[in-house]
């Protein structure tokens, strides 16, 4: 699979609780939860020389065993489910590489102190991996909603970071509708946070000075609303508003540090 084909899967499933929060209100005996959105979203890319990201569809995947899971794209074992609490090991891609993988190269003229004459130079934002990490996640819900912690670190070396967010959202129904608003922030460490925004020495130039970025906190809310027209049919609304650290704002290949994400459609539960 090519890089932008798996950034453009990754986003979608990244993206999959906009349109699926209710699922914990639909889950049924099967371990499968399969279900497609068809529709029009977008969301915006905070980076430099890069393009808004269309969503046109959103599939949703999850399989729940016993104890294992899998569930669009996080791979889990539960080691605690009770009352209280419900506690899992989970393994994931993280996020923050979905930007790079939409951006360009152009040429910009730089004024040289000094000279007449203008430099022209390249203007290219630096290539970012994936990177897989591992972690733990705890979740707690009940009629005053549903909180969730995780906390995972990088264990494919490429940043060697890691990353805490904690979440709060609220599911109300009412007949035929289901309305989810959520709010949540996420602490990322110096080493995760300088991987994707710092510009290295040796990627520098005129037009890209080098930058080194300490940790920082993200912070975010979300909207979902869904009309249900029979059981496996509704349609569906979502928005999400996310603020970029400030060491994050402050690289020189961040262009925009809010992100917004939107999407509208129709969505088919199996």
């Amino acid at each position: 699979m090519k890089p932008s084909n798996l950034c453009l899967l990754f986003l979608l499933l990244t993206l999959l609780p906009l349109t699926a929060s209710a699922s914990a209100a639909e889950s049924s005996e099967s371990p499968w939860r399969l279900g497609i959105a068809a529709g029009y979203g977008e969301r915006s890319n905070p980076l430099v020389l890069s393009d808004d990201i269309p969503i046109a569809i959103d599939i949703d995947i999850a399989w729940f065993g016993e104890r294992f899971f899998f569930d669009n794209g996080d791979l889990g074992y539960s080691f605690a489910d009770n009352e209280l609490v419900t506690g899992s090991l989970v393994a994931r891609f993280n996020s923050d590489r979905v930007f790079f993988g939409r951006t360009e190269t152009r040429f910009v003229n730089i004024g040289l102190t000094g000279e007449v004459l203008d430099a022209e130079v390249a203007l290219q934002v630096p290539d970012r991996d994936y990177a897989v990490e591992a972690g733990f996640e705890l979740l707690s819900d009940g009629p005053w909603g549903h909180l969730q912690f995780t906390a995972h670190h990088d264990v494919s070396g490429k940043h060697d970071g890691y990353e805490l967010d904690l979440n709060y959202g609220l599911g109300l129904r009412d007949g035929r509708w289901y309305i989810e608003p959520s709010v949540g922030l996420s602490f990322k460490s110096a080493a995760l946070n300088d991987y994707y925004w710092g510009i290295r020495p040796e990627e520098s130039s005129i037009a890209l000075p080098s930058y080194e970025a300490d940790a920082g906190i993200n912070l975010r809310g979300r909207l979902v609303l869904s009309y249900y027209l029979s059981r496996h049919w509704a349609l569906a609304l979502a928005a999400e508003y996310e603020r970029l650290n400030d060491e994050a704002a402050d690289s020189p290949v961040v262009e925009d540090r809010e992100v917004l994400a939107y999407f509208a459609g129709i969505r088919y539960r199996f």
